[in-house]
C-alpha cells in the first residue's frame, strides 16, 4: 500500500468512529443546559446566551477529543496492524512505523484539520440551536449574494423589503472573510451582524467593518475584556435587546410575522 492510500485508509477508518459534528454539539448543548438547570425559560436563554455559546463550544471540543483518541487507536490496530506479521517483534513494529512515517504524519495532520473544521461548524450549530429554542423566525443559509448563516425574519420578506431584514453571519475567526457578507446588503441597506469569538480582530478591520455598517456580536466576556471601547462591537444580549427584539415588535405590528 502506498503512503497516500495508507493515509486515506487510516482517515476513513477513524472518521467512521468519530461522532458527527451535529451529534457532538447536540450532546454538548444537552449537557450544559442540564448542568445550568435550564427549565425551558426563554428569557433565561437570552440573558445567558453569551455564557452558553462559550461553554457549549468548549464542551463540544472536549467531547470531540475524547472520541478522537479511541478512533485513532482503532485505525492503528486495524490498518497498521494489517502490515505486521503475526506476533511481531518490537523491531518489526518500529520498522513498520518508520517505513510509513509520512502516511502517519499526514493522518495526524488530517485529524488536526478536522478539529479546526468542526470548531467552525460547531459555533454555527450552537447558535442556530439556541435561536431555534428561543423561537426567532429566520431563514438558514438563504440563497443571496454572500449567503449569510441566518436571515431575520425570512427570505420572503427580504425579497420584498431587504432594508427591514437582519443579516446574521457566524464566523469563529474573522481575518478578511467578514467582507463576504456585505455584497448583497450594500444594494438595499441590509443590517449586518457578524457573530464571532475572535479575540484578536485587528483595529483596521474593526474600522472597516464600521464603515460597511457591520455590527460585531461577541460573548459579553469578550466584549468587556477586549472590545469595551469599540461601540460597534456588542454582546449577544445587547443584540437581542436593542436590535432583534425591537425588530420583532415591528415585524409583528406590520404583520410580517405572526
Amino acid at each position: 500500500m502506498d503512503q497516500q492510500a495508507l493515509t486515506d485508509a487510516l482517515s476513513a477508518h477513524a472518521r467512521k468512529r468519530i461522532p458527527s459534528g451535529g451529534e457532538i454539539v447536540k450532546q454538548a448543548i444537552a449537557e450544559i443546559l442540564k448542568e445550568r438547570g435550564f427549565t425551558g425559560d426563554v428569557a433565561w436563554l437570552k440573558a445567558n446566551f453569551s455564557m452558553l455559546v462559550e461553554d457549549i463550544q468548549i464542551r463540544a471540543f472536549e467531547i470531540y477529543l475524547k472520541s478522537q483518541a479511541p478512533a485513532a487507536d482503532s485505525a492503528f490496530r486495524e490498518v497498521l496492524g494489517s502490515l505486521l506479521p503475526k506476533n511481531p517483534t518490537a523491531d518489526q513494529l518500529f520498522d513498520m512505523l518508520r517505513d510509513n512515517f509520512f502516511a502517519i504524519d499526514r493522518f495526524f495532520l488530517s485529524l488536526g484539520q478536522g478539529r479546526k473544521a468542526r470548531a467552525g461548524g460547531a459555533m454555527e450549530t450552537v447558535i442556530l440551536t439556541l435561536l431555534q429554542q428561543i423561537g426567532y423566525p429566520h431563514t438558514s443559509q438563504p440563497k443571496i449574494d454572500g449567503q449569510p448563516d441566518f436571515l431575520f425574519p425570512s427570505i420572503d420578506h427580504f425579497h420584498k423589503m431587504p432594508v427591514d431584514c437582519i443579516n446574521f453571519t457566524v464566523k469563529r475567526t474573522l481575518r478578511e472573510r467578514w467582507r463576504q457578507i456585505t455584497t448583497e446588503g450594500s444594494k438595499g441597506g441590509l443590517q449586518f451582524f457578524l457573530a464571532t469569538i475572535d479575540e484578536g480582530i485587528h483595529e483596521n478591520d474593526l474600522n472597516s467593518m464600521k464603515d460597511f455598517r457591520v455590527w460585531v456580536v461577541v460573548p459579553s466576556r469578550i466584549k468587556d475584556e477586549i472590545y469595551s471601547a469599540t461601540s460597534h462591537v456588542i454582546s449577544f444580549e445587547v443584540f437581542f435587546d436593542q436590535h432583534l427584539d425591537p425588530a420583532m415588535v415591528r415585524w409583528k405590528k406590520n404583520k410580517v410575522i405572526a
